[in-house]
């Protein structure tokens, strides 16, 4: 099996991405407090302000993640996860990058995201921090406290 993955933008239908994203919000619900679970649901990822991509790789679903437009100078990541066989496996690093070329392409000079801080959530914290993110205030709809962290990055 190689290491490249094949990045599409994706229409969120598939059985394959759907189930991850069902997987998905079915752990943020088990880590999380319940008013604390921002991960959008299906039907909010097909709405025009979102561009949903999947990352194959033999025909395999490996990763999802979603850019949300903010503004003509921001965007903001979502629904960022990687499938359980491929953590680990450059997956998620890959759609994240994607994700910032994307950003890039599109103009935008800042690009924005929110995680949990409990330890579930390392993992993630680890690759924003590695592709030049870091915490800053909260941004949007959301709020300061001790469960969610936001991060940036400027492009």
């Amino acid at each position: 099996m190689s290491t490249a993955f094949d990045i599409c933008e994706d229409d969120v239908t598939s059985d394959a991405v759907t189930s991850l994203l069902q997987l998905h919000l079915a752990e943020m619900h088990q880590w999380s407090p319940a008013c604390q679970v921002h991960a959008m649901p299906v039907e909010r990822l097909r709405e025009p302000d979102v561009t949903f991509f999947a990352a194959w790789q033999d025909g395999t679903l490996a990763a999802v993640g979603a850019i949300k437009h903010l503004d003509a100078r921001r965007g903001e990541l979502k629904s960022m996860r990687a499938a359980p066989e491929f953590r680990g496996k450059g997956a998620g690093e890959s759609i994240l990058l994607h994700l910032m070329e994307v950003a890039k392409q599109r103009g935008y000079n800042w690009l924005g995201l929110e995680t949990g801080r409990p330890d579930p959530f390392r993992p993630a914290q680890r690759l924003y921090v590695k592709h030049g993110f870091a915490e800053c205030e909260p941004f949007g709809d959301y709020v300061s406290d001790e469960f969610s962290m936001c991060m940036e990055r400027a492009l």
